[in-house]
């Protein structure tokens, strides 16, 4: 799991970039672009401490699913609170893929964590 970790923070770092480069290229550049590649690094970091420390390994991967939860939660519930009057925008869109990385990320690591639960490796 801690390369998932490490991958799913390299795609939201990469998310972060592309939607700041965008900004700058149109001229509306805000740091708030940058909110997924913050979450990106702190999966990226969460995923190398957990691969190197290996009696830290379930600790670390279950803050790492709190933080991939709290990403999946924070752009759901913006695109929620705007559902009445959503438009469909590159800013929108960078929101939905933030949600969904952080999704698929914490639905992976629930699976992983019933497998090793019923594997016995727990």
């Amino acid at each position: 799991m801690p390369a998932t970790a490490i991958l799913f923070g390299r795609l939201l770092i990469l998310l972060g970039i592309i939607g700041y480069a965008y900004g700058l290229y149109s001229g509306a550049a805000s740091f708030t672009a940058l909110i997924p590649a913050i979450f990106g690094l702190i999966l990226m970091v969460l995923g190398h401490i957990a691969s190197s420390k290996e009696s830290l390994r379930k600790h670390i991967m279950h803050a790492a699913v709190v933080v991939g939860l709290l990403g999946f939660l924070l752009p759901a519930g913006r695109i929620l609170s705007t559902l009445g009057n959503f438009k469909f925008s590159f800013a929108a869109a960078m929101l939905i893929l933030m949600a969904v990385l952080c999704g698929a990320f914490v639905a992976l690591c629930v699976k992983s964590f019933i497998d090793a639960r019923r594997s016995g490796a727990v």
